[in-house]
């Protein structure tokens, strides 16, 4: 085997959790091999690079091994190298517990302090 579809290979490698999943992926255009957009049935060979935008974020994976069938999560580790860039961690702004009811004035401008929205001209 010299080549696989690249849905295929994405569910293979567990990054999508069903293969509808990578084929929708696909079609919206959020899988890209070697920097073109590419339909579901595209076929990946190793060595290509691929860029799949998962939760707004892109990673990149290099393909080192072609997978059809889904396996183990280590051995599907073993079939790409990722290298995608690591993310600075975000702090979590102005979130509020469930239940905790409506903000009071203050903490409502401690949120908009917190979310840079303290402009009086807002």
């Amino acid at each position: 085997m010299d080549a696989a579809r690249v849905d295929s290979w994405l569910w293979a490698i567990r990054i999508y959790k069903t293969r509808s999943a990578a084929t929708t992926a696909c079609r919206a255009g959020h899988v890209r091999v070697n920097g073109d957009r590419v339909k579901a049935a595209q076929q990946v060979r190793i060595g290509d690079e691929l860029r799949v935008r998962i939760a707004g974020f892109d990673r990149i994976l290099i393909v080192r091994q072609l997978l059809v069938k889904r396996v183990g999560a280590p051995l599907a580790a073993l079939a790409y190298e990722d290298r995608t860039p690591e993310r600075e961690p975000q702090a979590a702004l102005g979130l509020r517990d469930r239940g905790a009811g409506r903000p009071t004035k203050r903490e409502r401008r401690d949120i908009d302090k917190l979310r840079g929205r303290d402009d009086p001209s807002y």
